[in-house]
């Protein structure tokens, strides 16, 4: 959520940021600071008449030891009447305080000044490049007939056993799989993330802190009976670590990386875009976490794109980074970078990472702060991204690596796999 006091202090700026974003609800602003000002307004009612009400009570003590029991009673009616004016001001205030909360879970994070205005992901801006995409022979195939070819991957089983979108890798698909957690991994502790193993179900309080509710309730698998939700990136309980934390300067910043599976229920895909591995219901990722100081997180932020860089170029894969413009960013996300990595033998850019910056959106809601070294109390920087989300990174290594004599694997993932060569 956006701080208050950043609204009430920035609020054309946050408006224009907003109309960046396409946003069609702006006067949400406004309602939301007319209601934060009722907020305030009865707090000082209800903190002068909680303060008289006091004093009532320590002068009806005082008269009633000096024996005054007449004046005692005269000022017990008036006490009684300040406790149901309080009572009356902390129920109105409550109610206020559900309305502000449920006004600034509807507007969404500022992007950065250097996100590009646009509509969609056509306006996207491509800001880097690298890696030879590879002439295929006429007889290329897309990973999904590779992975039936080579048996390394059986969509119908997963069908069969749940629906689709959940395959079962089998072989040296899940050998490779097994290979490319681990290496994620190594390179992310190797870059200072602390590993963790987290639980991939949360409560409606971690969905809350880091964004997912309500904004994409419905793209979550929810377990009602225990008021549970199954993850959809590690993001969700790694930040949660931190939820109504006060943290000391001397902590940040904290990286972190976890494995986990990811579920999404991705309402509404359908056609060749969610063939094979393009879009699945269940897939794994490996994810990176940093909280930082507010003055640190751009310069966290870029040391997290080289980092993917690093990754996916010892994975000799061609790929772009892109920056998504207003009208593309997530609902949380201040700035967002993605990683495309190009399929091929599909001719399409295939997204298989993204890294973000919250700016204190995040923490706002985790209620997440820190003490800076003056003692003052500051809200922090979230970061994550994915270092790096399998099934596009699979359905590229398939499809870029393939020969005429099997597919190649990279000499970086050799050692994690045991071979070189699927055939």
């Amino acid at each position: 959520m956006l701080p208050l006091a950043y609204l009430r202090e920035q609020t054309e700026k946050i408006k224009k940021g907003l109309t960046k974003r396409n946003f069609q609800k702006l006067e949400l602003v406004d309602l939301l600071l007319e209601t934060d000002q009722k907020r305030r307004t009865l707090q000082g009612q209800l903190d002068q008449t909680l303060s008289k009400s006091n004093q009532v009570a320590k002068e009806i003590g005082i008269l009633f030891k000096s024996g005054q029991t007449e004046q005692a009673n005269l000022l017990k009616a008036k006490s009684v009447d300040l406790k149901t004016t309080g009572k009356s001001l902390q129920d109105e205030l409550q109610n206020v305080e559900s309305t502000l909360i449920s006004i600034r879970t509807q507007i969404p994070n500022v992007p950065d000044e250097s996100v590009p205005s646009g509509n969609s992901e056509k306006d996207n801006e491509e800001v880097f490049s690298a890696g030879t995409i590879p002439n295929l022979n006429e007889h290329a195939l897309p990973h999904w007939e590779l992975a039936v070819k080579y048996d390394l991957i059986d969509f119908e089983l997963g069908s069969k056993i749940t629906g689709a979108g959940f395959p079962v890798y089998k072989g040296k698909g899940a050998k490779l799989q097994r290979a490319l957690i681990q290496y994620f991994l190594d390179k992310n502790t190797e870059a200072g993330y602390a590993e963790f193993q987290v639980p991939h179900l949360v409560n409606k309080d971690s969905g809350f802190g880091t964004g997912q509710l309500p904004d994409k309730e419905g793209q979550m698998y929810h377990i009602p009976e225990d008021g549970l939700y199954l993850i959809p990136t590690a993001e969700v309980p790694l930040t949660n670590f931190f939820r109504n934390q006060l943290l000391e300067v001397k902590d940040l910043p904290i990286c972190l990386t976890s494995y986990t599976p990811c579920f999404r229920r991705e309402a509404g895909s359908y056609g060749a875009n969610v063939r094979g591995l393009n879009r699945l219901h269940q897939f794994d990722k490996v994810e990176i976490v940093r909280l930082e100081e507010p003055q640190n997180s751009r310069d966290a932020l870029d040391q997290m794109v080289e980092h993917v860089k690093s990754i996916i170029e010892e994975l000799e894969l061609p790929y772009r980074i892109i920056k998504l413009c207003g009208g593309d960013l997530g609902f949380t996300a201040a700035l967002t970078f993605d990683f495309e990595v190009y399929s091929t033998a599909q001719k399409k850019w295939l997204e298989i990472s993204s890294v973000s910056t919250f700016n204190s959106f995040q923490s706002e809601r985790l209620q997440l702060r820190y003490k800076d070294k003056n003692g003052k109390k500051q809200a922090v920087h979230t970061l994550n991204g994915s270092s790096l989300a399998l099934p596009r990174v699979v359905a590229g290594l398939l499809e870029n690596h393939q020969t005429t004599n099997g597919i190649k694997i990279p000499k970086v993932l050799v050692p994690y796999t045991g071979f070189e060569i699927i055939n």
